[in-house]
């Protein structure tokens, strides 16, 4: 197939989800007032969607033969099914029953789709960057996600009975229920759950083994994609730990911005753009998190501290303690940030600041010495020790009057 039609293709892809979601929104509307049923689909699903769908149609247009760019694609087209059929069903079942046909096909196809979606995202774990397995022994693990996938969805779409999510005071019965079969279902159900741990256990293994056997851009490419499942797993962690945030906006966001730095760091990583700024990045996150914490620790502390102190002085709370609390932590920034910076380099870094003190040791030595040759040799071995090419060697031209000497001695 041509690259012309594969383009088209890709983009025929993202056109069909944008629509999905465009259609989506007057039935949320809709779907407002209604008490039964599933609850409207949150925008967090929506951006997911249109966020794969646009990265799977970008990667997929400009690297035809990667499979992770169709991948990524239907994935997004898989979330956007799920958006539209479930608002469809909802508006069509309970905000303003028999208005729309098909809605019980339109839950049924919400209560299973999103398995699918999810066996996708794992795909493309497996393959992620260049398409291919590790080696040829990771098809098992491929073909295992496979049937995990089939025994996971086969309970939800042949299952007799009330559909998943539908079975509120107006329960939805499933159309195409299998009868008698909720014992073999039952089993596939335990089975999919079982297997969920090695499948973990396998990407995470694979990803590892990538790294481990990656250079220069493939390295590259692989640290973009752990740093963004690091921050999701890091905003599941929060919303987990802090209940609270869970239900809120602030949990909303922390768990979208987490989902959608999987995309967008794939994009970074396949696309090669910015590609080395990886290293910043995570520099940047490791030291600003610590700060973080450690600032918000002495904030929240010195509060307790001084409030009780005053509390048990006065009888009374004071806005001093918030005062004092809070220029204590202006005045700690920049010296806690330093520090923070420096332990980070020492820990994680040790190359990058072995080398930055070896070159601060050379400038100093500059200043002092005035033998060039001296220098020369000094020089090459600041190269070596930083840089640590294959071969280093320094080649001084000679000065004019070295080279009219040279000139006469020759005439």
């Amino acid at each position: 197939m041509s690259i012309r039609a594969l383009r088209w293709i890709a983009l025929s892809a993202w056109v069909f989800s944008v629509a999905l979601v465009a259609l989506s929104v007057p039935l949320l509307m809709g779907n407002r007032s209604v008490e039964n049923g599933i609850e409207p689909y949150l925008i967090n699903l929506v951006v997911a969607a249109l966020a794969f769908s646009t990265v799977g149609a970008l990667v997929a247009s400009k690297l035809r033969k990667n499979p992770i760019g169709w991948l990524l694609a239907g994935t997004g087209l898989l979330y956007t099914i799920e958006v539209f059929a479930g608002n469809y069903s909802t508006y069509a079942l309970f905000a303003n029953p028999g208005s729309l046909p098909g809605g019980q096909v339109a839950a049924w196809f919400t209560s299973w789709v999103w398995i699918f979606g999810g066996s996708l995202v794992l795909f493309i774990f497996l393959f992620f960057p260049d398409g291919r397995l590790p080696s040829p022994r990771w098809r098992p693990v491929a073909w295992l996600v496979l049937i995990n996938t089939g025994l996971a969805a086969a309970p939800y779409a042949l299952g007799q009975g009330p559909l998943e999510d539908f079975g509120g005071s107006s329960p939805v019965v499933n159309p195409v229920g299998i009868p008698g079969s909720s014992g073999l279902l039952g089993l596939f159900a335990e089975i999919s759950t079982f297997l969920l741990v090695p499948i973990a256990v396998s990407l995470i293994f694979s990803f590892l083994v990538r790294f481990r056997r990656a250079r220069g851009e493939e390295r590259q490419q692989i640290k973009w994609v752990a740093y963004a499942v690091a921050l999701f797993a890091g905003a599941v962690v929060i919303t987990t730990v802090w209940p609270s945030l869970d239900s809120s906006h602030v949990g909303s966001v922390l768990f979208l911005g987490g989902f959608l730095a999987i995309p967008s760091a794939m994009a970074v990583a396949i696309l090669r753009y910015r590609l080395y700024a990886i290293d910043v990045v995570i520099n940047k996150t490791l030291v600003y998190g610590a700060l973080t914490a450690t600032l918000a620790l002495v904030y929240f502390g010195s509060i307790v501290v001084l409030q009780g102190i005053l509390g048990a002085l006065s009888g009374q709370d004071s806005q001093f303690a918030i005062v004092a609390s809070t220029l204590t932590i202006a005045a700690l920034f920049g010296p806690l940030r330093r520090r923070v910076q420096a332990f980070i380099d020492r820990r994680f870094y040790r190359k990058k600041y072995d080398a930055g003190r070896t070159l601060a040791a050379f400038g100093v030595k500059l200043r002092n010495e005035t033998d060039l040759g001296v220098l020369s040799a000094d020089l090459v071995t600041v190269v070596k020790e930083t840089i640590q090419p294959t071969h280093a060697s320094l080649w001084l031209r000679p000065s004019s009057e070295e080279e009219s000497k040279v000139k006469a001695g020759r005439e």
